[in-house]
């Protein structure tokens, strides 16, 4: 039992996240509201933490950092969300799901899924017997966690407030953290729960580093699918036409965090194989006037 993955301890998170999630889900179905869907997620990493680290009961140091860790993301996303949501009225992403029940239903199903396979770094450390003396790849992680955690929170606070600035109103946020990246908030987390991976693997052996996929999935799932593509259409086909928005994004990174002076003067197949400047995060209505001004710069750099 000590060198494979607890498959008692999977079977048990997998149980309580679907009975979570499905919770929630009846809630919104019966109501047809969004108010709890944020919530629902990150609420769900809490009770994975708290659940896994009782019944186990080892109350090892590392098992209870960890645990820290993501409860105290899970409450503080959480809590933001809601408050958030609550304040605005609606989440735009679920206009064609709220009368749709079969696409309601598969997002709750994908999000059970994001939970269970984020969670598993914390889920297996906690139900190891092992308990190695802490390490550098420990406090590295710790580390990471809380610059991610710093970067997260600042990043969802400045776009808060700038948001709520009636000055503001139409206009997409470039002020604080904002200026580095137009994702910052998403570099934290990727950042702190590659730290969580991180922290967790003085414990793991063999098929317990499978737990990789957790951090991975998560990545790919903001690169690629629902993260930052859906919000970079969105800003696109409000913001597209406008030549300031055209400069932001041409000297923004849209992820990692950069100086725009430097960012702006690096050549687009830098951007695109190291800093994740993907054709994606370009709507195909903005994509060719995007690429020619992007072929003009070059070649401006070049001349």
């Amino acid at each position: 039992m000590g060198t494979v993955i607890d498959s008692h301890f999977l079977a048990l998170t997998a149980i309580v996240t679907v009975g979570y999630q499905l919770f929630f889900f009846i809630i919104t179905a019966l109501l047809k509201i969004d108010k709890l869907t944020d919530f629902a997620g990150s609420t769900n990493f809490v009770v994975l933490a708290v659940l896994t680290l009782v019944v186990k009961g080892s109350w090892h140091f590392r098992q209870v950092v960890l645990s820290l860790l993501v409860i105290i993301w899970g409450l503080r996303l959480g809590v933001f969300l809601l408050m958030r949501i609550l304040q605005w009225g609606e989440d735009r992403r679920f206009d064609e799901m709220r009368t749709n029940f079969g696409k309601l239903a598969f997002f709750w199903i994908f999000q059970a899924l994001w939970v269970w396979t984020v969670s598993l770094p914390l889920t297996v450390v906690n139900s190891s017997n092992r308990n190695p003396s802490v390490q550098s790849r420990d406090i590295i992680g710790w580390i990471m966690w809380s610059i991610g955690i710093f970067v997260e929170a600042t990043a969802d606070q400045q776009k808060l407030l700038f948001k709520n600035n009636q000055e503001n109103r139409g206009r997409w946020c470039n002020v604080g953290l904002w200026k580095y990246s137009r994702h910052p908030n998403y570099f934290g987390e990727i950042l702190l729960w590659w730290g969580i991976f991180v922290a967790a693997t003085p414990v793991l052996k063999n098929a317990e580093w499978l737990v990789i996929l957790g951090p991975i999935f998560l990545t790919l799932l903001i690169l690629f699918l629902s993260g930052i593509p859906l919000l970079e259409k969105s800003s696109d086909l409000k913001y597209g036409n406008t030549s300031e928005y055209i400069h932001y994004k041409r000297t923004t990174s849209p992820l990692v965090l950069l100086p725009p002076a430097l960012y702006g003067h690096l050549p687009s197949w830098f951007k695109a194989t190291f800093l994740l400047e993907l054709p994606l995060y370009s709507s195909s209505l903005n994509r060719e006037s995007w690429n020619r001004r992007q072929q003009g710069n070059d070649a401006g750099k070049i001349n």
